[in-house]
């Protein structure tokens, strides 16, 4: 049984990685147990400066997950280089660098940053608002995210996962241009886009008033783009979106995911990357799967 899986050339060990923004840079899960046992960490998005994110509160408990506004705090993207990434390259497992940006400026200087630091991959979140086009988010235009995707390609030297926001008409155009744009993989999906009000207060429960919905209420929308982009690229796919076991792992590989990403679940239970591994392994054994890539893209549906 073998549960490597490789990603624009790059190998993990096994497919479970830890999502961004839900493992931070390792060190705290690392307490609890060998982060060599996931096949990569996404680190927390970092920008090309230090933030201190959103106003509190900014997590909201919902039926079925969580809305989080935290507004990527993270220390940016030099002391990133400086002090985390020394002590995550001294793990097996790879290392995701997520990024966020304002301008493409921003996005191109981080990637090849980033490269020349020594990440195994780069992952584009472009969830984040295009200062200069007046707020609107890279990832809802083709148009855009071709334009985004060619430009930071440029300056990417490891491979450029582009991280595809579910907040759109059709998922399936805006996968094909970031695949025109020379994008090596996608992930998805980020966050729905949602909102909680106090009836008591009769006011939002997140200070930023609207947040992003993950957690197992949105793994059917999950799958189902997954599904769709499958359809319409040739890029491996990274599926997340509400994965809390090795069966819910098992749904996105036949929608067409490579490798998968744990999220939410990590806050509710610090083991469930694990738990995620070993369930998909027992899947395999019990249904004779010798390899992922057979299950990847199997579904059937012929009636």
């Amino acid at each position: 049984m073998d549960t490597k899986v490789t990603i624009a050339g790059v190998t993990l060990n096994n497919p479970v990685i830890a999502a961004s923004g839900t493992f931070g840079f390792g060190r705290e899960y690392g307490e609890l147990y060998n982060v060599n046992e996931l096949g990569a960490i996404s680190v927390k998005g970092l920008t090309k400066a230090p933030r201190l994110g959103n106003p509190t509160p900014r997590i909201a408990e919902t039926p079925g997950g969580i809305l989080n506004s935290v507004g990527l705090q993270n220390p940016g993207v030099d002391a990133f280089i400086q002090y985390e990434l020394p002590e995550l390259k001294k793990h097996s497992c790879k290392v995701i660098a997520n990024m966020a940006g304002e301008t493409f400026e921003d996005y191109c200087e981080m990637a090849e940053k980033l490269s020349d630091a020594g990440v195994d991959l780069l992952e584009m979140n472009i969830s984040c608002p295009n200062v200069k086009a007046g707020g609107a988010a890279f990832g809802t235009h083709p148009d855009t995210v071709e334009k985004i995707t060619t430009a930071v390609r440029k300056y990417a030297k490891r491979p450029l996962i582009v991280k595809l926001s579910p907040n759109v008409t059709d998922i399936a155009e805006i996968a094909k241009a970031a695949e025109a744009g020379g994008a090596d993989a996608l992930s998805l999906i980020n966050t729905i886009t949602g909102m909680a009000i106090d009836i008591k207060t009769r006011r939002p429960i997140l200070a930023n008033r609207i947040g992003g919905l993950s957690g197992p209420c949105v793994k059917p929308v999950a799958v189902r783009m997954v599904y769709q982009v499958h359809q319409a690229v040739d890029l491996p796919i990274i599926g997340m979106g509400g994965i809390t076991s090795g069966e819910d792992a098992i749904e996105f590989f036949l929608a067409g995911s490579t490798a998968v990403m744990v999220g939410t679940a990590n806050f509710t239970n610090p083991y469930a990357c694990l738990q995620v591994r070993y369930g998909i392994e027992s899947y395999m054994r019990e249904n004779g799967v010798e390899t992922l890539s057979e299950l990847t893209g199997a579904l059937k549906t012929d009636n």
